[in-house]
């Protein structure tokens, strides 16, 4: 069983995806928030068996990032498992017919189709305003650019800060620097979060169109950790760790290594937990 303590955040090894799962538990019942729902194709690992095997039936609160398929893979697989979502946190600027209409140039794979067709027939689930609930501990703040002003599905991520017992988690979808800039130009919320994140989850997979130098250099963003997740290295646009860890602080102690890791990938480190007991954040 997961080691619970005050709290669970884990980033599975989706490969060039996107999943991770908080585990809250309150007095009574376990909360659990769901950031992207990809699944790994080698493995055959999804979302929706993996907690199905754990005896959950209830998502809290779903967030999508990005309206690409690697971050939704096991929608259609979590809702035939008969998980029931609360709620869907995700881009407000974004319609479901323009979700569709973005995927119609590249196709739509059948998580995005899923994702579309219960945003469609069930707009109850959508998150509407700020007011959802969140167990003790537990606070979302979120960014986004309009559309049309951006019309590609990158730009469009939805970049979600969780902070758990003051322990702050950036996951930036698959945002990219043009988009970057303008949450840095256009809000002045965004421009004073990205010094409080600890815990940075590099943009679009850690490719370096995810990476706005200005967020680092002029606006002090300076994590603990930068997470990536991604596979196995297949582009140079993915030799982005060195970049990363000189704006990473670094932490100690990370699976009984006493040395400094300032970035973790789930091609190399695999799922990655960050238990919550006592004030403290303990990455595993």
């Amino acid at each position: 069983m997961l080691p619970l303590h005050d709290g669970a955040l884990q980033i599975f090894n989706v490969e060039h995806g996107a999943c991770a799962l908080l585990t809250m538990p309150p007095a009574g019942n376990c909360h659990r928030i769901l950031i992207d729902c990809g699944h790994n194709a080698s493995t055959q690992w999804y979302p929706g068996p993996h907690l199905k095997q754990l005896g959950v039936t209830e998502l809290q609160l779903m967030v999508i990032t990005n309206y690409d398929e690697d971050h939704v893979s096991g929608f259609r697989n979590l809702i035939e498992q008969g998980i029931n979502v609360h709620r869907i946190l995700r881009n407000p600027a974004v319609t479901p017919a323009t979700i569709s209409h973005l995927k119609s140039e590249d196709g739509m794979g059948r998580g995005i189709d899923a994702l579309v067709r219960v945003l469609t027939h069930f707009p109850q689930l959508d998150v509407a305003g700020t007011q959802f609930p969140l167990p003790n501990g537990v606070s979302v703040e979120w960014f986004w650019n309009p559309y049309p002003y951006f019309d590609d599905e990158n730009n469009l991520s939805l970049v979600v800060v969780l902070d758990v017992y003051g322990f702050k988690f950036m996951f930036p979808g698959d945002m990219e620097k043009r988009g970057f800039r303008n949450l840095l130009n256009t809000n002045a919320r965004f421009r004073a979060i990205v010094c409080e994140v600890n815990v940075l989850v590099a943009a679009h997979h850690g490719r370096d169109n995810g990476i706005c130098e200005e967020m680092f250099d002029n606006w002090g963003c300076r994590p603990k950790l930068v997470v990536i997740s991604d596979d196995y290295k297949q582009h140079a646009t993915q030799e982005t760790t060195n970049y990363y860890g000189s704006k990473a602080q670094g932490i100690t102690g990370f699976r009984r290594d006493q040395g400094l890791r300032r970035v973790l990938t789930t091609r190399s480190d695999g799922e990655l937990m960050f238990s919550f007991q006592n004030g403290y954040c303990i990455v595993s």
